[in-house]
């Protein structure tokens, strides 16, 4: 099978383009983080590209919109992959950060409090009656 040179451009850039989106979900994350301010600048400047590009499919000029589309889908795969960068001041990925204020030990706990509330409770609710039917 021969691709005729007008369609061949087409599987190309298809061929990058998905291997760039592969390429920002599993390529090793960087080191340091990007701050949030330079991730939404990327990111705004990829919908002004898809913009740019539905302007020029409008306009019936659709190699300058599948180049201006690329260009956008490059930037916001980019994007995806800077924002997945870690940072030494915040902890790892799938740590939990423990309570700053541990629960109290069971002898500190307030036992009077607990019967007063779970009293006010009990009177707002109202008693349960089991049915007879069987």
């Amino acid at each position: 099978m021969v691709v005729p040179p007008s369609e061949a451009w087409k599987l190309v850039l298809a061929i990058v383009l998905g291997a760039g989106i592969f390429a920002s979900a599993c390529v090793h994350a960087p080191r340091r983080s990007v701050p949030r301010s330079d991730l939404r600048r990327l990111v705004i400047c990829a919908l002004a590209l898809y913009a740019v590009g539905g302007v020029a499919s409008l306009t019936h000029h659709p190699s300058v919109a599948a180049i201006v589309y690329a260009a956008g889908i490059v930037v916001c795969a980019l994007a995806v992959w800077l924002s997945r960068g870690s940072d030494s001041e915040e902890p790892p990925r799938g740590f939990e950060p423990e309570d700053e204020r541990p629960p109290p030990a069971p002898d500190e706990f307030d036992w009077v409090a607990f019967e007063r509330q779970f009293r006010d409770y009990a009177q707002e609710r109202e008693p349960f009656i089991p049915s007879s039917r069987a």
